[in-house]
């Protein structure tokens, strides 16, 4: 669509850029906002999220350079252009995690009430972003004939220059429109939540399921495993499904059992 924004002399400004912060900062002002209504130190919440979004970034950037190196060994320097496009979802959230858990244990912060906090603003904030992917070229679908089909006409987007002019499946707007569902659905349930962490693992249970469906019609390289029979991504999303659901069922179970006489 549109990659650069504008150009003033030697400064540029790219649509995915733009909107990945917005993302970001959609995510912590309501992630802050969620924070004083749980009762937690805002400050100490700011905190958190400048360390997770930090190591979001960086694991996002490593992983899509590990699943896309070749492109990467041709020039090396394209690492460094974060601003072009190239960002792995799950490669952020594994290194966020790591780097969360450790500041809340670090801080005595409540590691599953935080959680129920970030998720609905971490399904707001993917649902932003992938309006920055729209505008770059990158995620892009597979062709197709339907008559919502979305056709890129921009070389400098990262739509490869054979896909250009040819209808493709806007999965960069299947995702943003699938995350903003998400993220009501969370944001209401939060309300009325039952335990600490159970907002938290139906998003570890409903994104994979949408991640998953949306791989369908990407016709972007992004590695494949099991013979080409599924994507790095559906076979991460499998993981956090299974292991979100299972601690779904046994801390509901186990919530149970203490109620019962």
């Amino acid at each position: 669509m549109h990659p650069v924004l504008f150009s003033i002399g030697p400064f540029t400004l790219h649509t995915y850029g733009l909107f990945v912060a917005s993302a970001f900062f959609a995510a912590i002002f309501l992630s802050l906002h969620g924070a004083r209504k749980e009762g937690l130190d805002p400050d100490r919440m700011l905190d958190l999220a400048f360390y997770v979004t930090l190591s979001a970034i960086l694991g996002a950037r490593i992983l899509f350079i590990i699943v896309e190196y070749p492109y990467f060994l041709e020039d090396p320097i394209r690492i460094f252009k974060i601003w072009e496009g190239g960002l792995v979802f799950y490669g952020g959230l594994i290194l966020a995690v790591v780097v969360g858990v450790f500041y809340m244990k670090k801080h005595d912060m409540p590691i599953l009430t935080v959680g129920d906090i970030v998720a609905p603003s971490l399904a707001l904030a993917q649902s932003v972003g992938r309006l920055g992917c729209v505008s770059a070229g990158c995620c892009y679908g597979k062709p197709t004939d339907l008559p919502w089909g979305i056709v890129f006409t921009d070389p400098n987007s990262l739509v490869p220059l054979e896909k250009l002019g040819i209808a493709l499946h806007p999965t960069q707007l299947y995702s943003s429109v699938g995350n903003l569902g998400l993220f009501l659905f969370l944001f209401l349930f939060s309300r009325r939540k039952k335990f600490p962490g159970q907002v938290l693992l139906l998003y570890g249970i409903c994104y994979p399921l949408l991640r998953s469906f949306i791989e369908l019609f990407r016709g972007d390289p992004r590695g494949s495993l099991l013979g080409g029979m599924i994507s790095t991504s559906q076979f991460i999303s499998g993981i956090v499904f299974l292991i979100s659901l299972a601690f779904y069922f046994k801390i509901r179970t186990n919530r149970r059992d203490k109620a019962a006489p």
